[in-house]
């Protein structure tokens, strides 16, 4: 089969996809059809808002590596793809959408007709983001898509609601919930961001009541929130304030009479020493008031603006009686001092406005019984952490954990599955209760159902249960399929979603599955993708790169080897398009020298092992490339894996073997060329069977282009093909430390030629002095070699030989190599040029220890930058060592 000259990803890849597709690659065999072992993996599934950033294009490149590894390794392989509803983020789109369109709000439409405006805008635009994981390469099984909304799924959030609800472990109560109001809807500790704002600290002087002229003045960066004040309070060790405490102060504007209480935990530094209590409004304040048994007032509704509790406020918004709050504080005279200050605010991570703590009625979640195991799952090796210290991060949040506030005020999303009778008795039911049926336990009409849904979590807590059929009795995936083995994600979510999901397989599984309960024995905590500069990408920040476009550049392949050889374990990936171009270089080299083997196939091929050394060598280093690789991939060393193929087949196969075999492929010794055929097939094969994880295309399309030149017919596609298992191969131990050898001596020549400007291929005579024996010997065995790549004249062997004239000298272990460079070199301008040269690098080498010695570098580089720069000094040394030497002898 003849290759096209250049490899054109845009050519192959769609076909390729619908082929693996069409023939059932991604589909794991039918039971008892298998090998028996599974290997199941869930995707962490994206917002059906979403579209592909770079951050998925990583993981799903990651998970792709490990499918696709572990399905050639000969496991039963499962990759469950799906989607998430996204309440709040789908309800926004769906609401701008409408309001855009026909200028009409969702309670102009009602809730049904509104949910099914939601359900025609997810059947349009739903999987947009799964068919770009399909551009990517990702060869999840299709035919088991899920969706968080599904029937099937939603029948398991009802079954593990109800469940927790017979467990005692789900109330409902009125609790300080942090509140958007742009959404209006209560939003979990863990759906806030913490944003560095500038802000003011304002100093309220309150009146006391029994001595009207004297004040106690309170700090607040919200003055607004005075409205709410049930009392101040002070340090009982403050002696400014001791005299004051159960005492009462007046509160402005609503003129209410407020105690002076001692609490430990205020700070006396802060602001005045003394602070105002808002139970209503402030998580610290709430707690202080719980302690001294101070009323609540919410002064607040749902949509931020002022309650009949503020006075004479009630109906402006927050920002507005700010301002004229402090307006008129200062007219009465009893505003003090006002700060400027730089402060984190609590804000949404949805609607991007700030938190407003509030009072409100909600559904929580016990949870303190459901960490217990997942804390031990992690201490017992249950679990495991890649890298390992997220664990930490998991293990901090779970043993620190508060209730869980799970109830949202929207319209799209889990509906909470309770129903209440007209005396408001409720109850929780996994069947749909009609309204006016009779109620389970009091047998009176069913008058309603709670109209909050449920917070996102609380489905996708349940994704590695339940799309394997939980909770039906004998759900055959679930039984063959469950626990998984492999969870990549992200590290803002290890709280958000991976604990949640530990803790759900350990409550709803059965108990006697023991540790099996745990859903998945590894979570990889995946890099995130930086811009060039180190900075999170944005929209706002037009710093993203859109992984679609790079695709359609460079091609999948491309994109896929670049993110891995970028990506280092523990490290942050700093990404600018062109460094896509060392992927995209390696998918050429890949395709050219497959081209070439190809190309020089026609003939016999040997069957016996050769014997020759460069046959030997090339298979010892492709033995121990597969058993490298394979270690790696097995523990998820993704970047090792990829860079060890890329030395491999670059630097050992291209630029060592290929360059040797020409010769032989075209010389008269026919026998030569038969060994030279068949070692080439058999690099070639296993290569791309290693590769094929990382570039799956490309390796696709030669696999089938190989086997038709080969004439044969594959024995299935290289997506399903066995992983190499290296049968038929060895370490040669002596035949690596030959070529070694030989590479040094090249590898001085070369040095030399760049040094002097030599011309690359001129053949220069060259003279090399080995005080070892076995190191002569093996030159001298393999001189031959050594002439033909390194365009060498004559070559004398000897071990101490003088330098001849004009002639150029390197060095490499027990070699040293002198370069005769003849006549017509003006040896005085090149010595003055080397001088020059030898100062510059001399310069630079400074500069390098002396930032390698600057404890500020040290303290902020990336670890990968500091290695750079130390690698970097010990070529300048030698650099410098070889010029000098070189300068003394001209």
């Amino acid at each position: 089969m003849e290759l096209s000259d250049k490899f054109k990803p845009r050519d192959i890849e769609g076909p390729l996809y619908e082929k693996w597709e069409a023939e059932g690659c991604f589909q794991p065999p039918a039971e008892g059809e298998g090998s028996g072992k599974t290997f199941t993996v869930m995707i962490p599934p994206p917002n059906v808002t979403g579209v592909l950033h770079m951050g998925h294009a990583l993981n799903g490149t990651i998970q792709d590596i490990v499918v696709r590894h572990r399905r050639k390794s000969g496991f039963d392989t499962l990759w469950v793809p799906g989607t998430d509803h996204a309440g709040i983020a789908t309800q926004a789109v769906v609401e701008k959408k409408l309001y855009a369109e026909q200028q009409k709000t969702r309670e102009d439409l009602g809730r049904e007709a509104f949910l099914e405006r939601i359900w025609d805008w997810k059947e349009e635009h739903g999987n947009i983001i799964l068919k770009q994981f399909r551009s990517l390469g990702c060869s999840c099984d299709w035919t088991r898509t899920k969706f968080t909304m599904d029937e099937d799924l939603s029948r398991a959030v009802r079954k593990a609601f109800a469940e927790l609800w017979q467990r005692g472990l789900i109330y409902r109560g009125a609790r300080l919930v942090n509140w958007d109001c742009v959404l209006q809807t209560a939003v979990s500790d863990d759906e806030i961001e913490y944003v560095q704002r500038k802000g003011k600290l304002w100093h309220l002087r309150y009146p006391l009541v029994d001595d009207p002229e004297t004040h106690l003045v309170v700090a607040t960066t919200r003055p607004e929130t005075m409205l709410g004040d049930t009392g101040v309070a002070v340090h009982p060790d403050d002696e400014r304030y001791r005299p004051l405490v159960g005492k009462k102060v007046r509160l402005p504007f609503v003129d209410r009479e407020i105690p002076i209480v001692a609490d430990d935990s205020v700070d006396p530094e802060y602001g005045s020493g003394a602070v105002k209590i808002t139970p209503g409004h402030d998580p610290a304040d709430y707690e202080r008031g719980q302690r001294h048994g101070l009323p609540i007032i919410n002064i607040l509704e749902k949509d931020g603006k002022l309650n009949d509790n503020g006075g004479p406020f009630a109906g402006k918004s927050r920002e507005a009686v700010r301002k004229e709050l402090v307006a008129q504080l200062d007219e009465m005279g009893l505003l003090g001092e006002v700060e400027d200050i730089v402060h984190n605010v609590s804000t949404s991570d949805r609607s991007k406005s700030p938190i407003e703590p509030l009072v409100s009625e909600q559904w929580f979640v016990k949870m303190q019984e459901l960490a217990a195991p997942a804390i031990g799952a992690l201490q017992e090796g249950v679990l495991n952490f890649r890298p390992e210290r997220w664990g930490k991060v998991y293990l901090h949040w779970l043993e620190n954990v508060q209730d869980w506030c799970i109830s949202r005020q929207l319209w799209w999303g889990h509906r909470i599955p309770v129903w209440y009778d007209e005396d408001d008795v409720a109850v929780a039911s996994v069947e749909e209760l009609e309204i006016g049926a009779p109620h389970p336990k009091t047998g009176k009409p069913i008058v309603r159902q709670d109209p909050d849904v449920l917070d996102t979590w609380a489905s996708s807590w349940l994704w590695p249960i339940a799309t394997l059929g939980w909770p039906e009795q004998g759900a055959a995936d679930l039984a063959r399929f469950y626990p998984t083995q492999f969870l990549s994600t992200a590290s803002e979510i290890i709280y958000l979603w991976v604990a949640r999901m530990v803790m759900a397989g350990y409550a709803f599984m059965p108990e006697d599955m023991g540790e099996d309960r745990n859903p998945f024995s590894t979570c990889y905590i995946h890099a995130t993708v930086l811009d060039g500069k180190g900075k999170r990408m944005s929209k706002s920040a037009g710093n993203g790169i859109d992984p679609l476009d790079l695709i359609e550049k460079h091609g999948a392949d491309a994109v896929r080897y670049s993110l891995i050889l970028l990506t280092k374990e523990g490290q942050d990936v700093r990404l600018a398009e062109d460094r896509i171009d060392q992927g995209k270089r390696f998918c050429n080299k890949v395709w050219n020298a497959a081209r070439f083997v190809m190309m020089n196939l026609a003939g016999e091929r040997s069957d016996a092992p050769s014997t020759r050394f460069e046959d030997r060598w090339i298979l010892s280093r492709l033995a121990r490339a597969i058993a490298e690789v394979s270690d790696d991939l097995d523990a998820y060393r993704f970047n090792d894996a990829a860079t060890k193929l890329y030395r491999f087949f670059w630097n050992d196969f291209c630029d060592w073997y290929v360059e040797l075999s020409k010769p032989r492929l075209t010389g008269d010794d026919e026998a030569s060329a038969r060994d030279a055929r068949a070692t080439l097939v058999r690099v070639l094969t296993d290569s791309l069977g290693l590769l094929h994880p990382f570039t799956p295309y490309l390796t696709e399309a030669l696999w089938e282009a190989l086997h038709e030149t080969l004439r044969q017919e594959a024995s299935s596609m290289l997506c399903t093909s066995p992983w190499p298992t290296g049968e038929g191969l060895a370490l040669d131990e002596g035949a690596e430390s030959e070529m070694d050898t030989v590479q040094d001596l090249l590898g001085c020549v070369r040095r030399v030629r760049a040094l002097t400007m030599a011309p690359e291929r001129k053949r220069l005579p060259v003279t090399v002095n080995v005080a070892r024996d076995d190191v002569r010997a093996t030159l001298e065995s393999q001189a031959e070699i050594v002439k033909a790549l390194g365009h060498v004249g004559e070559l004398v062997i000897a071990s101490d030989a003088p330098q001849p004239a004009m002639s150029a000298v390197a060095v490499a272990g027990p070699i040293e190599a002198y370069v005769v460079l003849g006549e017509g070199v003006d040896f005085a301008k090149l010595k003055t040029v080397l001088q020059g040269r030898a100062e510059k690098i001399g310069k630079s080498l400074l500069g390098t220890e002396k930032k390698l010695q600057n404890q500020g570098f040290l303290a902020k580089a990336d670890p990968e930058l500091i290695e750079a720069e130390r690698a970097r000094l010990e070529e300048l040394k030698l650099e410098k060592e070889l010029l000098e030497r070189n300068v003394a002898s001209f």
